[in-house]
């Protein structure tokens, strides 16, 4: 354990957060998302199969700097056509929004077509699987960079 940590991020995870670079991203996945086929294309997978993405996200944004060069810097998968026209709902990505707001982060979710999406996931730095059971649950998020003055 260390201070300041939240206690639900693995040492796996932290070490991921810290190594990735500028521009690099981190996909949290849903329990729906193929982690392990996309991770045999290069991301780290890690695992937190018990949690779920809102809770994790907290915990992450208190030490990820998001890219604020970007006009998003946090994407979800976007619905199908057939979910669209059923007008499926995604109440998660209203609760990533209320989250990344209190991260001091107000830009709007990138939606991003399924299968680009996971294209996007196989150059990603890390997955996180998840065990988000929220339909279009994944998420996206792209690392910023640490001005000197805001290192404390």
């Amino acid at each position: 354990m260390l201070k300041g940590i939240p206690a639900i991020i693995s040492p796996q995870l932290l070490a991921v957060l810290a190594e990735m670079g500028h521009g690099d991203e981190l996909v949290l996945a849903d329990s729906n998302f193929p982690a392990f086929s996309v991770c045999r294309c290069g991301p780290t997978y890690i695992s937190a199969c018990g949690l779920g993405i809102p809770q994790l996200l907290k915990a992450i944004l208190q030490l990820l700097p998001l890219d604020i060069y970007v006009e998003s810097p946090a994407a979800v998968m976007d619905l199908v056509e057939d979910d669209k026209k059923r007008k499926l709902q995604t109440p998660v990505w209203d609760t990533y929004l209320e989250l990344l707001k209190d991260a001091g982060c107000a830009k709007p979710l990138e939606k991003v077509e399924r299968f680009a999406f996971y294209e996007r996931a196989k150059k990603a730095y890390a997955v996180i699987a998840t065990g988000e059971t929220s339909l279009y649950g994944n998420l996206i998020l792209k690392k910023g960079v640490i001005c000197p003055d805001d290192q404390t």
